[in-house]
This record gives C-alpha cells, structure tokens and sequence, in this order.
C-alpha cells in the first residue's frame, strides 16, 4: 500500500528584492517523484545542498510545493495551517538531526514526550504518563532518564528521545532528516537497528534522509538519489548498489566501503556541485561528469526506466 506519493513537485525559493533588476531563484527541488510504502522504507541519498531536506519538509506539508502534488493515504494534503491539516499531522512525524534544536531545554524528557500527546488531545494526564513510560521502554531508555533535561543526555539518548517524541501519536510515516549524522558509528548502528525493529513492530512507512549511501543502504528497500534539485536514479536498493547506472550513483557508491564481491572502481568527481542559483544547461552533472558527451551539455535528460522499478536519468545510459 502506497502511504506517501510525490507527483513532480518542485520549489524554488525567491532571491533579492526586486527593486534591484530581475530576481533571481534558488531551485531547490526539480520534478521529484517518488513512492514511500506501508511497513517500507525510501532512502533520499545526495550531497549536501541537493534538495534531500527541503523534499522531506514538503513531504510532510512544511512547506508547499510550487507544482505538483503531494498525496498522504492517496488524498491530498490539506491546505498549510488549516485544521484539517494541523489533525492530519498526528499522522506524520519528524525526526530531527539537531537534537539539542530540537529539544526544549527547559523540558524533562517526559514532559517532551508528553507534549505532543496535549497538543493533539490524546488521553489524559494518567494515560499519557503511561505512555511515556511506555515510549521510553520502547527507544531503550529507563524511566530514571524521563527525570532529566536534554542537556544531561548523550547524543544518543537524546536522539532517542526525539524518536520517542515522534512515536508518541501513533503515526503512520516518520520523515528522517539526517538522524543518524551527528553521532559515533556505533551508536549510529544502535539507532539505525532500533529505527529498523519499530519499523517491523509499528508498521511504519519511513522516508530516510541521509549524504551517507552506507547508512541510507542498510535501512532502504528503495534509495532515491539527487543531484542539484533532481532525481538521477531511483529503484530498489540492491539494484541501486549493485549495479549503479547513473555515473553520479556510480561514484556514491565507489566511496562506500569495499565489500568482497562488491562494486570496487573508485570514480573520483572534481569540483563542486555548481551553485542552485546559476545550473548549468543540459545536465546538471555534466560539469562534474567523466563521461560527459555534446548532448550532455545540450539537452535535460529525462527520468527514465531502466528494467523493472528503475529510473535512470542520464543520455548515457541505454533504457
């Protein structure tokens, strides 16, 4: 079951006044579709500035979509701020990367648990102290740490904390932006695997925000990869990591971790991705591309299917 779909949304975000000659537009997000099943995980994998977060925002209706559609549960999203869509919200969380932003720190953990619960009327003061209780047994966490303040915390625990925060209304799809990047590689692990057992437990629907494809890898059953406000590739994710079509895709993953068996040419990208505001003509990789042809300057390539449930977008590629 479809939970979430994107359909060819797009934003840009005005720059200047206009008092000073024509303005100018950071586009941030070019024509992206994409699918996030029930019980399923999508990745969003591409470099910083690529359009991963502001994607995600729009996906949960934090910010609106200049064309295109945002579907939840197959209708679409209520208008921004309205009540419809302020009940619709309990359905869709976030889990932030800036936990200590994140986190009031006048708060305890349990009366930031808890908030969500008051704001949309869920229970009374008993239930929802139960289940406080309950959300912290259930990230790891002992009711003693439901005492303290986010500052008392490490920065495991208070990601723990933000993903109970977000479980606490019973949603249906949780929007993860960069959870995992600010901490130590183990307690990443302890945080992806936890993410993973109340995925199978809850049933949640997951769209995965991450620069890191080893992270994005282990938690995604399909990876999204963007490049300057695009779509690249999309498809299931071995597919995606085995056999990478789109070059930019191919030097993601030469940068993974070699594994025995696994793709193990090193593709080295020069420069920087070029700025939202001046994108170049043709592709937007061309610049930066090994294997960049006339064409490649020339004309947009379009998202295109590559076999079954693959999209590639690059002239290069045979469809």
């Amino acid at each position: 079951m479809t939970l979430l779909r994107l359909n060819n949304i797009t934003r840009r975000f005005p720059l200047g006044s206009p008092l000073y000659g024509p303005r100018k537009y950071l586009v941030a997000v070019d024509g992206v579709s994409l699918d996030v099943e029930m019980g399923r995980t999508t990745g969003i994998v591409g470099e910083s500035g690529c359009g991963k977060s502001t994607t995600g925002r729009i996906a949960l209706g934090l910010e609106p979509p200049d064309s295109g559609g945002v579907l939840f549960q197959g209708l679409p999203l209520p208008r921004i701020d309205s009540k419809k869509w302020r009940a619709q919200r309990r359905q869709m969380q976030l889990v932030f990367q800036d936990t200590l932003a994140a986190l009031d720190r006048r708060m305890t953990v349990s009366a930031l648990i808890a908030e969500p619960l008051a704001i949309h009327g869920i229970g009374d003061p008993a239930s929802r102290k139960q289940r406080v209780a309950e959300l912290l047994h259930g990230v790891g966490l002992g009711e003693g740490h439901g005492m303290l303040y986010p500052h008392q915390l490490s920065g495991g625990q208070r990601q723990r904390v933000v993903l109970a925060r977000a479980l606490a209304p019973k949603p249906s799809l949780l929007v993860c932006d960069e959870p995992v990047s600010a901490l130590d590689l183990s307690v990443q692990a302890q945080i992806v695997n936890l993410l993973m057992d109340l995925q199978q437990e809850l049933g949640l629907g997951l769209l995965f925000i991450s620069h890191d494809l080893r992270v994005v890898r282990h938690v995604s059953d399909r990876i999204v990869v963007m490049y300057l406000g695009r779509v690249v590739e999309q498809g299931r994710a071995d597919a995606i990591i085995d056999q990478p079509a789109h070059p930019y895709t191919q030097a993601l993953v030469s940068a993974m971790p070699r594994l025995p068996g696994g793709f193990d040419h090193y593709v080295a990208l020069p420069g920087e991705p070029p700025s939202p505001t001046d994108r170049p003509c043709g592709c937007p990789f061309h610049p930066r591309c090994p294997l960049a042809r006339d064409v490649c300057r020339q004309s947009l390539p379009e998202l295109l299917p590559l076999g079954p449930e693959r999209q590639v977008a690059c002239h290069l590629v045979r469809h």
